[in-house]
């Protein structure tokens, strides 16, 4: 089962470029990485020192490997330094609701045009 993991970052004031490379970097080397589904980066309107990367792989197994990975740990050193505080990565997996097909059905309300 795929699953997405949220990296948060509050980054040091100035930094924001070399941020931007660092993470371009890594997720370069992720995109290449067995497992690797999508990725994206996102910068807090609210509070612009803020970053997020949303990553989706393919199981919690192929994100272990890769955040594990020599390449990974360099890239995140080097993120380390630019930082306020620590780096929080959060994987979460997807809920599956049950629906009642036929009961969803019934309710369903519906017209034709001109009838």
């Amino acid at each position: 089962m795929s699953v997405k993991v949220l990296i948060q970052r509050k980054i040091k004031p100035g930094k924001e470029k070399e941020l931007i490379e660092a993470v371009q970097e890594l997720r370069t080397k992720a995109i290449h990485t067995p497992g690797y589904i999508s990725g994206e980066i996102l910068r807090s309107i609210e509070d612009p020192s803020l970053h997020l990367v949303i990553s989706t792989w393919k199981s919690i197994e192929d994100w272990n490997h890769w955040v594990n990975s020599p390449e990974r740990k360099a890239g995140q050193q080097k993120i380390d330094a630019i930082l306020a505080e620590p780096t929080r990565i959060t994987p979460y997996e997807y809920e599956f609701l049950t629906v009642d097909v036929d009961k969803a059905l019934t309710n369903l309300e519906y017209s034709v045009e001109g009838q």
